[in-house]
């Protein structure tokens, strides 16, 4: 069971401290009103000179949101707390360390500030040379290291979670990874133990996303319905993951996807499934192999486009990929009497190579379609790549919107994105085919929100001060 909010040693929720009256205080009354009138003039004086805490950078001031935490800010009577996130992701490792403070109020941590570093390639991709892998995770180490104070060092739990990935990777050879990475972790100031270290699993994975949409998005507020599903497209597996409210749904649901969880006081049944192998890398590397001889390092494919012909590395091995033997070609009119030709997709057979891998993978889960849905990861990259939405800003589109991005894309010869017809159409055919989403869904699509990264390493910095590494 994940504990989001703080919580006592016995495991009973903390209370903020009351004073005690005695007979024995002398002066205690005059203290008091002392103490009163400080307290009023700390908080005119916050509202008063606000606006000049809410320009500086980071400040903890702009993230506190009622007036008692305002003046704790003020005061110097926050507690800060930190922690450090290494996501070893299929395709690229990233750091994010974590500022927090504690309400003064509930007793909550709040979110102060984050820094988000990444670097290329994935920790995978290093299997065959695991110290120069190490070295990669050490960058991003030093960058933490200047953000969180020296004297804090020993106090911010640092934890590595590595993804599919490395899940994908032979035992040995991801042993071998991790090995390197828990001595890089040992010499290092941050707090450490034997647990710093692993390969996540793909239910923590689902949740923590899901938990970090919700908390960004202000969704917990004690009623499962306000609360956003969550969609994650990594490189090696995604996550569906929401909280249902349909009795008939967790009746139906194996027990094994159910997961009972408690977030800011408020507890929650939250079904999360993650998909080894239906992450966009992935799905791509066996979408690609079809109608290809096994362990073929030039894969010939229905869904690239036949002027295409280009190298693409996935786990350590590079691939040359082109379009079929035998192209297809569509024809138009360029004038009355002049017909051209240009060389397409056949977007009904990569269609149908990619049903026919996704249906074999994927349930339905019935009450999604009636959730409020927030997709991420590849799911933004490709729609930002493509044009549906601002990449600064995001946005909402619909499923529809993704197969018409994929039919267009397919029927149109770009040598400059060889890949986005096959991965456009995957995505369609997850979403619709695979999680049963009708064609007229919105999703919400974003990389962050104020500023802070959709990530499942916030929801993962959350568990590890609340209950420890």
């Amino acid at each position: 069971m994940i504990y989001i909010s703080l919580t006592g040693e016995d495991g009973s929720p903390t209370h903020i401290p009351k004073s005690k009256k005695t007979s024995q205080s002398r002066g205690s009354g005059k203290m008091q009103r002392c103490f009163c009138i400080l307290t009023v003039f700390v908080v005119i004086s916050t509202f008063a000179i606000g606006s000049y805490f809410d320009v500086l950078p980071w400040s903890a001031y702009t993230h506190a949101t009622n007036a008692l935490d305002r003046v704790a800010f003020m005061l110097g009577l926050q507690k800060h707390s930190y922690a450090v996130i290494i996501d070893a992701g299929s395709t690229g490792s990233r750091v994010l360390a974590f500022t927090f403070h504690e309400s003064i109020i509930d007793r909550n941590l709040k979110l102060d500030h984050e820094l988000f570093v990444q670097v290329k390639p994935g920790l995978s991709a290093f299997a065959d040379n695991p110290k120069q892998g190490a070295k990669k995770i050490e960058e991003l180490l030093e960058r933490a290291k200047e953000v969180i104070p020296s004297s804090e060092l020993k106090n911010a739990p640092l934890a590595m979670k590595a993804t599919a990935g490395l899940r994908l990777l032979p035992v040995e050879k991801a042993e071998g990874l991790l090995e390197e990475v828990r001595q890089l972790f040992k010499a290092s100031p941050f707090m450490t133990n034997e647990n710093s270290v692993s390969i996540m699993d793909g239910a923590d994975e689902g949740l923590f996303s899901w938990f970090t949409v919700n908390f960004l998005l202000d969704r917990f507020g004690g009623d499962p319905e306000q609360t956003m599903a969550a969609l994650d497209l990594g490189g090696g597996s995604t996550q569906i993951t929401f909280a249902p409210t349909d009795q008939v749904t967790l009746k139906e649901t194996n027990p094994e996807f159910l997961h009972h969880i408690s977030a800011f006081h408020h507890n929650l049944t939250v079904y999360t499934k993650s998909y080894l192998g239906l992450g966009l890398m992935a799905a791509r590397k066996e979408i690609l192999s079809v109608g290809n001889p096994k362990d073929a390092k030039t894969l010939k494919s229905e869904c690239i486009n036949p002027i295409i012909k280009t190298e693409w590395t996935y786990a350590g091995v590079t691939y040359t990929v082109m379009g079929p033997e035998k192209p297809a070609y569509k024809e138009i009119k360029a004038d009355r009497n002049v017909k051209e030709k240009y060389p397409v997709v056949r977007f009904d057979e990569c269609l149908k190579i990619i049903n026919t891998y996704v249906n074999n993978k994927v349930d339905k889960p019935k009450e999604l379609n009636r959730k409020t849905v927030s997709a991420f990861s590849y799911y933004y990259d490709r729609a930002t790549e493509y044009g549906l939405i601002d990449p600064f800003t995001g946005g909402v589109v619909t499923v529809r919107d993704f197969l018409h991005a994929a039919n267009k894309t397919c029927d149109t010869p770009n040598a400059d994105q060889p890949f986005m017809c096959l991965d456009l159409t995957f995505i369609s055919v997850i979403l619709q085919q695979g999680f049963g989403l009708s064609l007229d869904k919105s999703l919400h699509l974003f990389k962050q929100v104020d500023g802070h990264e959709i990530s499942w390493a916030l929801g993962a910095a959350f568990h590890i001060l609340q209950n420890g590494l």
